[in-house]
């Protein structure tokens, strides 16, 4: 693979879109589980969505159950968790693995671009990946960083 356009993502019905179907945009790329201690980062998650949207931003959301089995529940749960809980309408897709033989092939790609502590392992839910108009991996972030902190990078993209 040469470029994040390159790839596709499975949706939450199990279909297949290309990455370059966000080609153009500002992307944050994002790990989540509805029972972690970053959960509540759903909220600033979309508070930012919502500010830069029409400005060709996109918030991408892969539920991951491989931390502490915190994201136990199938695509109906998780949304209805999400919508309930902090009204998130960011994209969504498919649970995935983010780490080991059965990492989906964006976090691979991801995780090869922009090496993290832990070299290209996943250090647990809510690590993020900005992602320019041009396709390039800007930085990774840690699950602990708020995304608020990430605001003034998208504000320059």
């Amino acid at each position: 693979m040469t470029n994040i356009y390159d790839i596709e993502i499975q949706k939450q019905d199990g279909s297949l879109q290309k990455m370059s179907n966000y080609k153009g945009k500002i992307l944050l790329i994002v790990n989540t589980a509805t029972g972690c201690g970053f959960t509540p980062q759903y909220q600033e998650l979309q508070e930012l969505y919502e500010r830069y949207q029409e400005e060709g931003f996109d918030i991408l959301d892969f539920p991951c159950n491989q931390f502490g089995q915190q994201t136990p529940g199938d695509a109906a749960e998780i949304n209805n968790f999400c919508s309930l809980n902090y009204g998130t309408t960011f994209p969504r897709f498919a649970k995935i693995d983010v780490n080991g033989p059965h990492t989906a092939p964006l976090f691979d790609w991801l995780k090869k671009e922009k090496g993290g502590l832990l070299g290209e392992k996943i250090k647990w839910n809510f690590t993020k990946f900005l992602v320019s108009r041009d396709g390039t991996v800007i930085k990774r972030f840690s699950p602990q960083t708020s995304p608020k902190k990430i605001e003034e990078l998208v504000q320059k993209l």
